[in-house]
């Protein structure tokens, strides 16, 4: 394994770091209270990644098993237990625990724990995952057709058949 190609060519580097404080407001807030906060979108890395951090209360918050085919996704636990499904079983992961779903993976997770959880969620490449966690909002109110759409606009592919 190798290297990429250069995509800097300059000589001297450049002052290009994004810093973002703790107590930044996340982007988005559900109604059953779960923060998202894009720390990296796949806009701001040029597509080579996106990074969210995923906070959520003690209820049962998350997606059941699917896959993606054009991204992968891991995941970092922060604080909390999240369960997460890694295509055989349900892992009970704690603070530090870290899943890697490769492109084609099937994964879901859930809170549990009957405590808040918080975790990053990381996909490479950089597809727009914001877009996906604001539509969510809005999918009890769509006709079968439109969420057939707005999954597979997303490459979110449900086990279920959904």
């Amino acid at each position: 394994m190798t290297y990429p190609p250069p995509q800097y060519h300059g000589e001297t580097g450049e002052v290009s770091a994004t810093y973002r404080p703790d107590a930044t407001a996340p982007e988005l807030v559900y109604p059953n209270g779960t923060k998202v906060r894009y720390l990296s979108t796949g806009e701001s890395t040029g597509g080579l990644f996106g990074l969210y951090r995923w906070e959520c209360g003690p209820g049962v918050t998350g997606p059941d098993p699917h896959f993606h085919r054009s991204i992968s996704e891991s995941f970092y636990i922060l604080s909390g237990s999240m369960r997460i499904y890694n295509g055989k079983e349900w892992i009970d992961t704690e603070p530090g625990d870290y899943v890697h779903v490769p492109i084609g993976g099937i994964h879901a997770f859930k809170n549990e724990s009957g405590a808040p959880a918080s975790m990053l969620l990381h996909f490479s490449p950089g597809a727009p995952r914001e877009g996906y966690f604001e539509g969510l909002v809005h999918v009890a109110q769509m006709s079968d057709e439109e969420k057939v759409q707005f999954y597979l606009d997303h490459d979110n592919h449900w086990l279920d058949g959904r």
